[in-house]
């Protein structure tokens, strides 16, 4: 216990504010050997009830503490397929290190043991140790080839983590993505900054090491109906993993002006079509001044922190509650403010102001107080009456929550989905309605998060294995 917390070496958040580059730089291998010795090797290994996919959490720390990172990295890759993924972006605070027995006894989960930091170095080690290639050691199945074909609709985490589990069940596994390039979320969604993508590039190659074959723009639900791939196409088994990519907006007066944008557009058009590489990219892309960015979550800090770095004056985070009820990490909170986006709390957009060419102008918004809890747990915010002000922006952004993608729900018959248009699914092994037919991750759960959706995709693949061999 004597052992301080060791802290993550960043860029300067007046140098970082304006460039793409990651912000978090790494531990060195001996602050990693550092912070894996605060671990007490529990007998209970509490922590890993706090991971979606049991990671030997206690085994690959203890390796680590002795140096042997490549130890630690195999005993990850057992159970986890994106460790430098994770390592990044899971909100290991609310998670693993949330029952770490570090930080109860230290009452503060941030001196909890930083499992992900440690996870995270061990994962960008074995990456800079083979040359930024694939680690190809778990590369071909490892059970005779079956003969059986699986589908997997999407490409982010849920279905990375299901197609590798299937091929290395000797399947033979095709992923039907979209977008001209994979990784979903994690390459459309989540900012360089936050996640370089040549990380992503190399999970996806591991996946081709598998055997995975892979067909972008292909729009499952337009280019094929979901019953063709197996009805026509001899498919034994699908997997839906489409995500929550539908935006949702306010319906207040003026979301349809120039100017506005949904947290989603917006990301998109930055991280996947690269829009700050202005000489290189050709994507059209909106250079607000001045920016209102209406949210609490991790999309919305995303979104802010995306505005200055590609030229804003002036960026707003306007939220209805208080901080401490925003959902966003701590750690992602603490960095938008280091970077300069103000935060507005207790106040909430009523209209978009416009002017006489149809373009954003300003945002009126009203005060909050808080009220009593909400059915969440949260307290309700409440309007202050006569409180309007307005903010004087050129852009708003809104980073308000996702919704399920609808598409493959309204293109095939028979699919079970609740009322907020999620996939319903049987709890123990993810199937359909539609016998054959599996999905897993923000399709059947709501937006969640990286880790999570891959526990859908494991648990998902585990059915269809199941499934398959009794076919």
């Amino acid at each position: 216990m004597a052992i301080p917390p060791q802290e993550m070496p960043q860029q300067d958040p007046k140098v970082r504010a304006h460039n793409m580059n990651e912000v978090a730089l790494g531990y060195t291998a001996e602050m990693a050997k550092t912070e894996a010795s605060r671990c007490l090797n529990c007998p209970t290994k509490p922590c890993m009830q706090g991971c979606p996919v049991a990671i030997n959490i206690p085994g690959f720390l203890q390796k680590a503490a002795e140096g042997d990172f490549a130890g630690a990295l195999k005993i990850i890759k057992e159970t986890s397929l994106l460790p430098a993924v994770c390592g990044r972006v899971c909100p290991q605070e609310k998670q693993c290190q949330k029952f770490c027995t570090m930080g109860k006894m230290l009452k503060d989960v941030d001196k909890a043991v930083a499992i992900g930091r440690v996870e995270r170095f061990c994962a960008d080690l074995d990456r800079e140790n083979s040359a930024g290639k694939a680690d190809k050691a778990s590369a071909g199945p490892s059970a005779p080839r079956t003969g059986k074909k699986v589908a997997i609709i999407g490409s982010g985490p849920a279905s990375i983590t299901c197609a590798a589990d299937c091929a290395k069940a000797g399947h033979d596994v095709t992923i039907f993505e979209a977008f001209h390039k994979c990784g979903g979320v994690l390459v459309y969604g989540i900012p360089e900054f936050r996640l370089p993508k040549a990380i992503v590039r190399q999970e996806i190659d591991g996946l081709k090491d598998l055997g995975v074959k892979i067909e972008t723009n292909y729009v499952v639900g337009r280019t094929r109906k979901l019953k063709d791939l197996v009805a026509k196409d001899g498919f034994d088994a699908v997997f839906v993993g489409t995500g929550a990519g539908l935006p949702k907006f306010m319906g207040i007066e003026g979301e349809n002006l120039n100017g506005v944008f949904s947290a989603n557009e917006y990301l998109t058009r930055a991280n996947l079509m690269k829009a700050y590489l202005e000489d290189q990219a050709a994507t059209p892309f909106w250079h607000g001044k001045k920016v209102a960015v209406l949210g609490g979550g991790n999309v919305a800090m995303d979104a802010s922190r995306m505005a200055l770095r590609l030229g804003a004056e002036k960026v707003y985070l306007v939220y209805r509650r208080s901080e401490a009820e925003m959902p966003a990490r701590r750690e992602e909170v603490l960095h938008a403010k280091e970077e300069g986006v103000e935060f507005h709390m207790l106040e909430n957009a009523k209209r978009v102001l416009g002017d006489d060419k149809g373009f954003v102008n300003g945002l009126e918004c009203l005060k909050y107080e808080l009220g009593e809890p909400d059915a969440s747990g949260r307290r309700s915010p409440v309007a202050i009456a006569g409180s309007e002000f307005v903010l004087d922006v050129d852009t708003v952004i809104v980073a308000v929550g996702n919704a399920s993608n609808p598409l493959i729900p309204a293109t095939t018959e028979g699919l079970e989905v609740n009322k907020r248009g999620n996939i319903v699914v049987d709890p123990e092994t993810n199937m359909t309605s539609i016998p054959g037919v599996f999905a897993g991750g923000d399709i059947v759960l709501g937006a969640a998060t990286v880790i999570l959706a891959m526990g859908e995709g494991r648990k998902a693949a585990a059915g269809i294995n199941a499934y398959l061999s009794k076919k």
